[in-house]
């Protein structure tokens, strides 16, 4: 339940010849490994560049999404995004797309402390508010994110029962219901992040720097993204995130929270197979979603 092995392999000799091979006025640049993800190597190029590569076959479409919208979204987004500054070919060396972009120092909030909940979470909520415009006909569908939550309610079974006693089933239970009984999403399709947690967002100073990894963007519901909220923020920041939202729409919170149940649930049961940063986050957000369910509830 951890990080996924790894079917496509990089090292620093292939990545600083595939530099040679396509950019070669950055091939004088330092190098350095600045770890991986569940899909992407990262290593940092210099000061202010980063290269991603993608270490799994089942994630190159979502380096290819990036490549083909996100300097199509950046423009109108409040918060730095990482837009890819050179594409790279595919080749001999990898045979997958790869991009430059840019090196964001800082943190991800999975590992900071934010100055001030309550202003990050308006900051925030100014992002999505810029990111949720109606998505065109030929924006990705991505079949874990931007679907009806029903169809989730096997994952979100299977992940309880692996977290075991370990959290509050009856309450995490209540909280699901609620999402699936509550009015669905109406409207035309709108972008989404689809992977909106602590560890996709960069943190320095306290404040939010920059939104990253948008392979999961998407054509959805908000609600995918708003859960990220209770992932991230104190209960009482949540309240001032939704807020600064502003979104009458029926149902949007109960949805918000039932995804957030599930993302919550995910990150838990990482946590549990090593990856204890995941873990915290994931027993976080199940204790706000517990809680602020029961307080609107």
């Amino acid at each position: 339940m951890g990080l996924p092995a790894a079917d496509l392999f990089v090292d620093e000799g292939i990545v600083r010849a595939l530099i040679v091979e396509q950019f070669p006025d950055l091939a004088g640049l330092p190098l350095h490994c600045a770890g991986e993800g569940f899909d992407n190597y990262l290593w940092r190029l210099g000061e202010s560049l980063l290269v991603r590569l993608p270490r799994r076959r089942v994630a190159v479409h979502l380096a290819r999404h990036e490549i083909r919208w996100l300097a199509e979204l950046a423009p109108r987004l409040s918060l730095p995004v990482p837009v890819p500054l050179r594409v790279g070919r595919e080749s001999e060396l990898f045979a997958h797309p790869w991009i430059v972009t840019t090196w964001y120092e800082g943190d991800s909030a999975d590992r900071a402390t934010l100055a001030d909940h309550d202003v990050e979470a308006r900051r925030l909520a100014a992002f999505l508010r810029a990111l949720h415009v109606p998505s065109p006909p030929e924006a990705p569908v991505n079949k874990f994110r931007c679907i009806d939550m029903a169809t989730r309610s096997e994952a979100f079974d299977l992940q309880l029962d692996q977290l075991g006693d370990e959290v509050d089933e009856t309450a995490v239970r209540r909280v699901w219901r609620a999402a699936l009984a509550s009015e669905p999403w109406l409207e035309p399709p709108v972008w989404i992040h689809g992977d909106l947690h602590p560890g996709n967002l960069v943190v320095k100073d306290g404040l939010i720097v920059a939104v990253v990894d948008f392979g999961d963007a998407c054509a959805g519901d908000p609600a995918t993204d708003l859960a990220g909220a209770w992932m991230l923020l104190t209960e009482s920041a949540v309240d001032s995130f939704l807020d600064a939202y502003e979104s009458s729409e029926t149902g949007l919170v109960a949805r918000s929270l039932g995804w957030a149940a599930l993302f919550g649930l995910f990150a838990a049961n990482i946590g549990n197979d090593g990856a204890k940063l995941s873990g915290d986050v994931g027993r976080r957000t199940l204790e706000r979603v517990i809680s602020y369910s029961k307080r609107v509830g």
